[in-house]
């Protein structure tokens, strides 16, 4: 099977595949201020990640590339960003790398958005030299290094090496000139693996959390006979992936991702510490269904319900809204009871 083959299915099985919607977010609520003294003009949404100044939180996460097919696709995201201001991520620049016809399916981004904030993206295993190719292949403002273990182990032709991935991780940090993100692809992180990132050199990590593309039940659509279906639920939630990074919030810039639906959820992510919140699924499929246009009007529809959640929270800025009480039950403040994360800091700060 083609490389450009490959691509296709993901995008068709993200598609069809159900959401599972097992985020934790529904076990996280905010402490309602019924006497906000601010404005809903105050609020501003700007955020800043590595540095740089993101005029929104909410940013499009690496979907796609590598195919003929994928130049439209990430042509309209380009569209989205570049309209609605948000930074977008491109799937993974590998494909252009092995067979140089297929960089316009990403270079596309950058014609539609020329100032736009840019993210490429390859593969933790990536060389230095391949990640300064990739850079300089879509002039990108940060790189995404994506951990995707679990969906490797499923792929029928996937890696099944990954000794020496840290060390490889830590020569790109040290190699290239932008700022670079260590992502998840939808198992999420724990604080085991914040540790390791620390000490790389890591400053910008996106947890990519369970509950939103389940790049495991993908390959396991693509595997020939027995499938790795015990995988499918592997990982960690999207909120017990930020809930594991407490005490490491003031080491890196976080980024919330994995099965955000709404600005609700853009919200509770911000609450936990994230700087800016990425968002795929939720925008993939309008977008296919219903073109730019509408995806547009959705984004900016998100954007005015969060400036509300901040007037309700009393925040002027996303920033603030870190400092506001919420609280944790269900599953997740089991998890984080077991795991000796602190609750009731959270709820009383």
């Amino acid at each position: 099977m083609t490389i450009e083959q490959r691509k296709l299915d993901h995008v068709r099985y993200a598609l069809e595949l159900p959401v599972t919607h097992n985020t934790g977010f529904s076990d996280l609520r905010f402490v309602h201020r019924a006497l906000p003294d601010c404005d809903l003009a105050e609020v501003s949404l700007a955020t800043k990640v590595g540095g740089l100044t993101f005029s929104s939180p909410i940013f499009i996460n690496a979907m796609t590339g590598g195919a003929d097919e994928t130049e439209r696709i990430n042509r309209d995201l380009a569209e989205l960003a570049r309209r609605t201001g948000v930074a977008m991520a491109v799937g993974s620049q590998r494909a252009a790398l092995k067979d140089p016809r297929l960089a316009r399916t990403y270079t596309v981004v950058r014609e539609v958005n020329p100032h736009g904030i840019v993210i490429g993206n390859l593969g933790a295993g990536a060389t230095p030299d391949d990640a300064k190719r990739v850079i300089e292949m879509i002039d990108a403002n940060f790189l995404h290094l994506h951990l995707n273990v679990a969906q490797e182990l499923t792929m029928p032709e996937g890696d099944r090496a990954f000794r020496g991935l840290a060390e490889k991780i830590r020569a790109v940090v040290e190699s290239v000139d932008v700022p670079v993100i260590v992502k998840e692809v939808g198992n999420g992180m724990a604080a085991e693996t914040y540790a390791k990132l620390r000490e790389l050199g890591v400053a910008i990590v996106d947890v990519a959390g369970m509950g939103g593309t389940n790049f495991v039940s993908i390959e396991n659509q693509r595997r020939p006979g027995h499938r790795f279906h015990q995988l499918e639920g592997w990982g960690q939630t999207t909120a017990v992936s930020l809930l594991e990074a407490q005490t490491y919030r003031e080491q890196f810039d976080l980024l919330g991702s994995g099965g955000i639906q709404s600005a609700l959820d853009v919200a509770k992510c911000l609450a936990l510490g994230a700087r800016a919140v990425g968002v795929a699924g939720a925008l993939l499929r309008p977008l296919m269904a219903h073109g730019v246009d509408y995806v547009v009007e959705l984004v900016e529809h998100w954007h005015d319900e969060l400036r509300a959640v901040l007037v309700l929270q009393e925040c002027r800025t996303v920033s603030e809204l870190a400092e506001r009480p919420l609280i944790v039950r269900g599953e997740t403040a089991d998890w984080c009871r077991l795991r000796g994360i602190d609750l009731e800091r959270l709820a009383r700060r």
